[in-house]
């Protein structure tokens, strides 16, 4: 059984692991696989046609924890514990949750002091007793004593048939029992004996209006993040990559000066390999090509002639993008932005890119105006269709699979080419990637200054 320490506000966790508010998703799966033998079956729950409309949840079932992650920026959001009878649980070193202590109400007000009256829920049955980033359940029915209905009386004016003067008359009304109101319908005093049925740890006061707090510090990890990606284009088709990076850095030897810093770096088409490397660090990882899958349905004649040398790939996974190189100049000829949608064969390699992909639209019309547009990470391919048109080509199927297990679960995506931008959509129509191509750029092209700022 777990042993875990409530951080009101912040986190769960214990001296070897912590789940913290605004952890990235990869970090907390990351943990969940080191510590695979203390903590099993874990489910992935996700909507697998509106991924984008639900939380993902990690479900710890054996522990009886919920790890829900907004769908949007994929960082924690709230902590549920939902079954307080396989965890123990304390705050500041105390338990109040184990097998020797039963967390009921005049428990929790001793561990952590007073607070608002509980609100109830009639529509859930539950009194919700809420602090600062903390809230706990108590279920109604656990209490037996209650009854079902109650009879109130109501003062009622009534007109007499033989006396115009309104007479007050006493009326008994039976009416669905309701929690005894302390202050106001909404406020309670919740009954001696409840026992907390569920638990919440968010940031703010309000469990429903929360949202999923910045990367706190400790997850950076000596990691560089992508707070934005902006792809630089022209009329013709993209230039390269704007990206707005996040890196935790710290005062000199002091850590309380620690604080995150915001970095703009561009990369173009045709940039070398050390300036990439300057500009963003070292990859996490350098992938060479042993094939080239895609060159079938190149119309070069060299197509089957094989190459001395492989491209290679940097893939920088916390960016979530990938730079491939060529292998004989050693230069940027593609960029590679993944989106990491549950339900896609890559999830979780990569971190959410948060691209956005500027388009200059032809009107039709004799005056031939334009319109300025954005795609971003979250549109979706018939809307991409609307804005650039249906391809001339039918897609190519891309079917991933392992060289140890040839099968994938998720099935085969489609690969549509337009305006030298590859998109690959999902069978939910979802973007999984769009690889971005072109021709290098002109040493006359002007470079604009990369900038810094801390916030």
């Amino acid at each position: 059984m777990l042993d875990l320490e409530v951080v009101p506000e912040r986190s769960l966790g214990n001296e070897q692991w912590e789940f913290a508010l605004g952890m990235p998703l990869a970090q907390a799966i990351s943990i969940l696989q080191k510590h695979c033998r203390i903590i099993k079956n874990v489910q992935v729950l996700y909507s697998e046609q509106m991924p984008l409309s639900h939380d993902l949840i990690l479900n710890l079932t054996q522990d009886g924890i919920k790890l829900l992650f907004d769908a949007t920026n994929q960082r924690l959001k709230v902590i549920e514990v939902y079954d307080l009878s396989k965890v123990k649980l304390k705050y500041c070193g105390v338990h109040f949750n184990s097998q020797a202590i039963a967390p009921t109400i005049e428990q929790i007000d001793q561990s952590f002091g007073a607070t608002h009256p509980g609100v109830y829920n009639a529509a859930e049955q539950l009194f919700h007793l809420n602090f600062r980033g903390l809230s706990f359940s108590f279920q109604l029915d656990s209490w037996n004593e209650a009854p079902k209905y109650e009879v109130r009386m109501f003062r009622s004016i009534c007109l007499s048939a033989t006396s115009r003067r309104a007479d007050p008359v006493l009326l008994p009304v039976v009416l669905p029992w309701q929690p005894n109101f302390a202050m106001g319908l909404a406020s309670l005093q919740i009954p001696h004996g409840a026992m907390v049925k569920r638990m919440h740890i968010y940031t703010g006061n309000n469990l429903q209006e929360t949202r999923a707090p910045a990367m706190p510090l400790a997850c950076f990890l000596g990691n560089i993040y992508a707070e934005s990606v902006d792809v630089l284009r022209d009329r013709a088709g993209p230039l390269g990559l704007k990206l707005r990076l996040l890196i935790a850095g710290c005062g000199p030897g002091v850590m309380a000066d620690a604080k995150v810093r915001s970095l703009e770096r561009s990369i173009y088409f045709g940039d070398s390999c050390q300036g990439v490397l300057g500009a963003l660090g070292s990859p996490h990882k350098v992938f060479y090509k042993s094939e080239d899958k895609m060159k079938i349905h190149s119309p070069s004649p060299h197509k089957q002639v094989p190459s001395k040398c492989n491209d290679y790939f940097f893939n920088y996974f916390t960016l979530g993008v990938d730079i491939l190189f060529d292998s004989t100049t050693h230069l940027v000829k593609k960029f590679v932005l993944h989106t990491n949608y549950p339900g896609h064969y890559n999830f979780n390699i990569y971190h959410r890119c948060d691209f956005k992909i500027p388009l200059v639209i032809k009107k039709d019309g004799a005056d031939s105006q334009t319109e300025d547009c954005i795609l971003t990470t979250y549109s979706k391919w018939d809307q991409i269709q609307e804005l650039l048109g249906h391809p001339m080509e039918k897609p190519v199927v891309l079917h991933r699979s392992s060289s140890a297990n040839n099968t994938n679960p998720f099935g085969s995506t489609f690969c549509f080419g337009l305006q030298r931008m590859i998109f690959e959509v999902m069978q939910n129509n979802h973007i999984a990637s769009v690889t971005l191509y072109g021709a290098p750029r002109t040493t006359s092209q002007a470079r604009p200054e990369s900038s810094s700022s801390s916030h």
